[in-house]
Order: structure tokens, then sequence, then C-alpha cells
């Protein structure tokens, strides 16, 4: 009876970290999935997410156990790191769903598209934007981004240490970097479509000195609309092959701050 006593003490020794090794990862990727690409859009029912958030915490727990740190460190110090550190990997990758926006702003300005269709998704963005972002996270999706997501929580814990508060001078540095990312990103994505629209406004302009009397707006506007679907078609698979590979390339080293 002793001997049965002392393995059921010790079962539930073991049961009590397991159950508290998976709320703090729980916290950690909870938190970051609300910002996730793909697992965390709004569009996504709160139901799937907290299923989704279930089954990151059962795949990372078992390989980030040894990085928490017992019960006795301290509830409310557990609580608000993690969560912090959560938002903060969350927002890193949501800011490659922000690069997708600003391309498809800045290719919709371009071609006066800008309000065709606008608010099409549930977050109101031009029809070029919500292309964008709906085929590039399609793409992330069929080149693993649950894997690679699941092996940044892994890493995250390296960097972001259980119950302790990163350096805030490294954390400025590391968030500046992603940012400045993401807008050379979208920019980037866009530059055909800004060089296109100079073209043309450049020659509008030249047929508009050389003949005063022909309306060249009325012209040149269907022109530029046939254009930007035209460059559309072409400039996309190769926009999103850009930023699919800006994407494994943050995967590859996430926290190297250029």
């Amino acid at each position: 009876m002793t001997e049965m006593i002392g393995t059921l003490a010790q079962l539930a020794g073991i049961g009590e970290t397991l159950l508290w090794t998976g709320f703090v990862v729980l916290l950690r990727v909870g938190a970051a999935m609300a910002l996730l690409p793909a697992f965390g859009e709004l569009v996504v029912p709160q139901r799937i997410r907290l299923v989704l958030a279930l089954a990151f915490t059962a795949v990372i727990s078992p390989a980030v156990a040894a990085d928490v740190p017992p019960m006795d460190q301290g509830f409310w110090a557990v609580f608000l790191t993690e969560t912090a550190a959560g938002l903060a990997l969350g927002a890193a990758l949501r800011l490659f769903v922000h690069a997708l926006q600003i391309a498809g702003a800045i290719a919709a300005q371009a071609t006066s598209l800008a309000q065709l269709l606008a608010g099409a998704g549930a977050e109101p963005q031009p029809a070029i934007g919500h292309l964008l972002t709906i085929s590039g996270l399609a793409l992330a999706m069929a080149a693993d981004l649950h894997v690679s997501c699941a092996e940044y929580f892994i890493l995250s814990y390296d960097i972001l240490p259980v119950g302790r508060l990163p350096d805030a001078a490294d954390m400025a540095d590391w968030g500046l970097a992603q940012v400045t990312r993401a807008f050379a990103t979208g920019f980037t994505l866009a530059a055909p479509f800004v060089i296109a629209s100079f073209l043309y406004n450049l020659a509008l302009g030249v047929i508009n000195r050389a003949m005063p009397q022909l309306m060249v707006a009325f012209v040149g506007a269907p022109a530029l609309t046939a254009g930007g679907l035209v460059l559309l078609a072409l400039s996309t698979p190769l926009a999103l092959a850009v930023w699919l590979a800006a994407l494994n390339g943050f995967f590859a080293a996430p926290f190297a701050v250029p």
C-alpha cells in the first residue's frame, strides 16, 4: 500500500509538472496566435484558433520542457513575460502580411485601382492587396508554415527565457529591423507598378503637350487599368516568390539584426 501511494504521488507530481509546462507554453503560443499569418486571421473562427494554439502547445511543450522553470518562480511574472514574448513573436510574422498589403496598396494606387472592390476581406484593402495577401498565405501554408512556426517558437526560448524580460534596447533594434524589412519588401514587390505608372504619366504628359486638344485622360485611363491588370498577372508569381524567400530568410535567422 505504501509503495502504491508513493507511485501515485510521483505520478501526481509528474502530471503537475506537465500541466505547468503546457500552461506556460500556451501563454506564449496563445498570445502569438492572435497575430500569426494564416492561423490568426480574422476570418478564422476563434474556436479553430484555440484548437490550433493547443495543437502547437502539444508539439512545442516536450521540446522546451527543460527551459520552463518550476512553479515557485511566480505566476504573474511568468504570465506577463510570456504574453509579451508571444505578442512580439507574432507581431514579427504579422509584418510579412503587412508587407503584402503595403505592396497591394502601392500597386493599386499606381494603377488607379485603389477603390476597386475595397473591403473584400475582413480587413478593408484594395483588391490587389487582398489578392496578394490570400495568395501569399496559401503559398506559405503550402511551404510548411506550421513547421517553421513550431521551430520558431522552440528557438525563441533560447533568446526570450521564461519569466525574464528581454533587454529593451535589443528588442527595439530587433523590432525596428523587422518594420524596416516589411516596408522594404512591400515597396520591392510594388516596384514594377511604380515604374510602369511613372513611365505612363511621363508619356501622357508628353502627348498632352504635343496634342493639347486631345483628351488624353479619357484615352489613358482605360489603358492604365488594362496595363495594370496585365502587369499584375505577369508580376504576381515573381512577387510571391520574392516574398516567400524573404519569409524563409526570416525563419532561417529569426532573431538576427542586420
